[in-house]
């Protein structure tokens, strides 16, 4: 009797063992993962957004008025003339606006996008080390029989 018990507490405690690994890889370690993929997809936007203003700014330097849509809120917009289009001010962060010529303003998002393309570089590389540990964590569990 003491025989046919111990296999039958040696696969509960196996059984356990394996719901444990489940529970650490989808609550810790898949939520990790997710958490960083959100985070650099925001960065990325980031960098389009900078980059689009690089592109208008561009486009700036080149003519001397502007016609552009104004937004009003909640998605109504006006046509607007600018005249004077020599200085703009740029969303620095944390709602903060700074006034800057055209050259200032594209040396800013130059260090600004490539501060913020290391910062996706190492988010890549921190999703690469959860995936690693996931793979990990699932080679080592106990396997059932």
């Amino acid at each position: 009797k003491i025989e046919m018990s111990q296999p039958a507490n040696a696969n509960a405690n196996v059984d356990e063992k394996v719901l444990q690994y489940e529970n650490f890889i989808n609550e810790v370690l898949k939520k990790d993962l997710q958490k960083v993929l959100e985070q650099r997809d925001s960065v990325y936007e980031k960098i389009s957004e900078y980059l689009q203003l690089k592109n208008t700014i561009q486009r700036l330097q080149e003519c001397t008025s502007l016609r552009t849509d104004i937004d009003l809120g909640c998605n109504f917009y006006v046509q607007a003339d600018v005249e004077e289009s020599s200085r703009i001010f740029v969303a620095v962060g944390y709602g903060f606006f700074v006034e800057m010529t055209h050259d200032e303003a594209l040396r800013f998002i130059e260090k600004k996008t490539s501060q913020l393309t290391a910062f996706t570089e190492q988010l890549s590389k921190d999703s690469a080390k959860i995936k690693a540990h996931i793979r990990m964590v699932l080679e080592v569990r106990p396997h059932t029989h």
